[in-house]
């Protein structure tokens, strides 16, 4: 492999990405489409699927869309095989779709623990399971598994949460392994404390808010925009010799 800034092209590739039209799931269909990829999007509602066309469709690719509960029993096997009918193929897959709650430690429900384990475990290992066939057919192809902080340290208020993310760690090194004979690369990101509509509480919270920034070295909160850049890299040929790793975007975070 020669590497030149073709290597960092997604000209001509899939991505289908859980929870791409809003948040930081709608970066990660700008940063892919603005390299050359088309995105596929698979999210429960239909809200940010105008906005996401017009800045996909802006960096002159093409976007559809899936409504679709990735918990639903066969869910994985009929979006891959949505994306591969829409496109033709699939390169890559962005397990992004997540969901959080929390409580205190006597007071959290069962039911509380299973919608969350649902959602972040169970459909990223269905996804990627039922991706992977399609990927080992074509003898490549790019797994990206979103976590989190809470994949390396506790969350005494979010249990569900914290398990998924740690289990998405796991999973993410046991796909990268198995995988890497059909040449697919496994990986994660985990964000750190990014500043978006979602934490705007968190940051605004006159405890939790002042700490988390002391915890960061440069004493500042994330961008969305700073998780492009990584999620590129993933993304394309440049981290081919990559896999099984889960990539902090944390500000250094973890350094404390």
């Amino acid at each position: 492999m020669t590497f030149d800034k073709n290597s960092f092209s997604l000209a001509g590739k899939v991505a289908l990405i859980t929870g791409g039209a809003r948040g930081i799931g709608q970066f990660y269909s700008i940063a892919l489409s603005k390299y050359g990829a088309d995105i596929f999007v698979v999210s429960a509602s239909q809200k940010g699927w105008e906005d996401t066309t017009q800045k996909v469709e802006a960096n002159g690719q093409k976007v559809a869309f899936l409504q679709q509960d990735i918990t639903n029993p066969d869910a994985a096997d009929d979006i891959v095989a949505a994306a591969v009918a829409e496109f033709g193929h699939l390169d890559i897959l962005i397990n992004n779709a997540g969901v959080q709650l929390r409580n205190d430690v006597l007071d959290f429900k069962d039911e509380d623990w299973r919608s969350v384990i649902d959602v972040n475990l169970n459909g990223l290992y269905y996804l990627s399971h039922a991706a992977a066939k399609v990927m080992a057919k074509q003898q490549h192809g790019k797994i990206i598994n979103i976590g989190s902080m809470q994949s390396y340290r506790a969350g005494k208020r979010i249990f569900p949460y914290t398990a998924s993310k740690h289990a998405v760690m796991g999973l993410t090194k046991a796909y990268a392994d198995a995988l890497a004979p059909y040449h697919i690369q496994v990986n994660g990101l985990a964000p750190g404390y990014i500043s978006t509509e979602m934490t705007k509480p968190l940051q605004e919270d006159p405890v939790r808010g002042p700490e988390i920034a002391a915890h960061i070295p440069s004493g500042d909160w994330g961008q969305p925009e700073q998780l492009m850049g990584p999620m590129v890299f993933l993304a394309s040929e440049a981290s081919d010799y990559v896999t099984g790793v889960m990539l902090p975007v944390d500000g250094g975070y973890l350094l404390r």
